[in-house]
């Protein structure tokens, strides 16, 4: 029993060496008696010893100071005869003494010894428990993470491999440990790939590869290695470590982001992204094609540079608004190129937010509309023009007639309607054929032009017939004048593919509001003096009046 565990205290120690001397006094006195004054030092051995034993040399040394002092002192106030008297007595003292020194330095050294072993036993049971439990630790640390851990020897053995590493291989420990060599695992083709590595890091030189694995189940996983040499003190490598990360996800992934990669940088769409502050992030290839911006050029500029300023800040305001409500606005805009064109797109905007629902990016796809806009300004065009001449058909003259009588109903102006119908068409088309009456009719369009103002209207309504509509002019001679002109251009002898075609032009001529107040109306007058001007012997002009419409048949 350890004296610092049985008597944790000096004073406890101390006392127990006095009751022990006690006793031994007592024992010699009495019940050894009989001895007399031989071996008076017969108790007190065994009272220092048990004292050194239990309170070392401190105590086995106090034990011998006060036996000394009672036999010296105290023992002839108990016995008739004392112990000391003669010089041998003294001598057999100082034996006493020094064997109870040595005595305490034999149980001093006997209890130092066992402090050692004892302590030296709990540093190995406590570094036992703290290498299992960070061994432990270790493990739970390797076991639990995504990738694969394990560790080779110089031989290509197997010497600890975590849970994901003997999953990947469908291995127990007790299958893979200090029994499998990695060319038994990985198999001839795949060991002949991967030998190269062992043998870089087996000379020292850590390893990183990207290498596809057959699993277990028999498909296929990507995977990045890494092979890192364990090197002694005496710089030997020993072996190496093995840490592989299970990329499959990540590879499926850089795939899917080549492939929108390469959809983003080949199609004829624009893409800008924009951070949440509107600033250009990053443009694909189109964006440079249709904008004739670069990337360096749009880049950190906001995408106002395309502002063309046909659209008002209300437009903007409510395109904000549904991107702001709906995370999404998809419409048609005109912008403007870097040289200045303008032009329309069809554009989508999207808004893609963080994980707290706050717009982080911006991503605008649009497409170029010109030609499209420009087929259906075509077809809106063919549809109130006409096909060959190009001048505005019946539809588009009746439009306009209307808003120019509303006009003329405000502000007082004048208004003259001109209904032109050609003289001998029939003849070129008959002996020249239709392709020259085609041509006469594109002709006689741009004659008739030649003699009209923008602000007039020259529409073909069919055949061979024109109506022209004068803008406010001056008086009825100046509306005369015009129509003699246009009579005498028309008369010019025209050559086509080398024929000569000639034609004359019959006019009528109504006068708003007095020969009629609606667009039918004054067509309808029109008409009735062209056909008074044929009667009256053609290439000629007639104004209605309204006896003319007796005599119409």
């Amino acid at each position: 029993m350890d004296a610092e565990n049985f008597l944790p205290h000096t004073w406890q120690r101390y006392l127990v060496v006095v009751f022990l001397l006690a006793l031994a006094a007592a024992v010699r006195v009495w019940p050894l008696g009989i001895l007399g004054s031989s071996l008076a030092w017969l108790t007190f051995y065994p009272a220092v010893a048990v004292a050194a034993v239990i309170g070392g040399l401190s105590a086995g040394l106090v034990a011998t100071f006060l036996a000394c002092m009672t036999v010296t002192y105290m023992w002839p106030l108990l016995v008739a005869t004392p112990f000391i008297t003669a010089p041998a007595d003294w001598l057999a003292m100082t034996v006493f003494c020094m064997t109870c020194a040595l005595i305490s330095s034999v149980a001093e050294g006997r209890h130092r010894a066992n402090m050692r072993a004892r302590h030296a036993k709990e540093q190995a049971e406590t570094f036992a428990r703290t290498a299992a439990a960070r061994e432990r630790f270790i493990i739970s640390i390797t076991d639990a993470m995504p990738g694969m851990v394990g560790y080779w020897d110089s031989c290509l053995r197997c010497r600890f491999a975590n849970k994901r590493y003997l999953e990947w291989f469908g291995k127990l420990p007790e299958e893979l440990i200090d029994i499998v060599t990695l060319k038994e695992l990985l198999g001839e083709k795949l060991f002949a790939f991967n030998e190269p590595y062992i043998l870089g890091a087996l000379a020292g030189v850590s390893q990183h590869f990207e290498r596809p694995l057959t699993k277990v189940d028999g498909t296929i996983g990507y995977t990045w290695a890494n092979y890192i040499p364990d090197i002694d003190a005496t710089g030997i490598v020993t072996g190496f470590f093995v840490l592989i990360t299970d990329v499959t996800p990540l590879k499926e992934a850089e795939t899917e982001l080549k492939l929108a990669a390469s959809v983003y940088s080949s199609t004829d769409d624009g893409i800008t992204v924009t951070d949440a502050d509107g600033v250009i992030l990053t443009v694909n290839p189109a964006f440079t094609r249709i904008t004739g911006y670069t990337a360096e050029e749009a880049i950190g500029q906001k995408p106002s540079i395309l502002k063309s300023n046909r659209q008002d800040q209300a437009f903007y305001t409510a395109m904000w608004r549904d991107i702001a409500d709906n995370g999404r606005w998809e419409g048609e805009l005109w912008n403007r190129r870097k040289n200045g064109e303008v032009y329309p797109e069809r554009m989508t905007i999207t808004v893609a937010r963080d994980a707290a629902g706050e717009a982080l990016r911006y991503v605008a796809v649009f497409r170029d509309i010109t030609d499209l806009w420009r087929k259906d300004e075509h077809i809106r065009h063919l549809a109130v023009h006409d096909a060959l001449t190009d001048l505005p058909n019946r539809a588009l003259l009746m439009e306009r007639l209307g808003r120019q009588i509303a006009m003329c109903e405000r502000e007082q102006r004048e208004l003259a309607v001109l209904f032109l119908d050609l003289d001998g068409f029939k003849a070129v088309n008959d002996t020249l054929g239709h392709i020259v009456g085609d041509d006469v009719l594109k002709a006689v369009a741009q004659k008739i032009l030649a003699w009209t103002r923008q602000t007039d209207t020259v529409a073909r309504i069919g055949g061979d017939e024109f109506v022209i509509m004068l803008d406010n002019p001056e008086n009825r001679e100046m509306v005369a004048q015009i129509c003699s002109r246009i009579i005498a251009t028309v008369n010019e002898p025209m050559i086509f593919r080398g024929m000569t075609a000639q034609v004359g032009a019959s006019i009528g001529i109504a006068m708003f509001p007095g020969d009629g107040s609606t667009p039918a109306d004054l067509i309808a007058s029109a008409d009735t003096a062209m056909y008074a001007a044929k009667t009256g012997g053609k290439n000629t002009y007639r104004f209605f009046d309204a006896t003319m419409a007796a005599q119409k048949p």
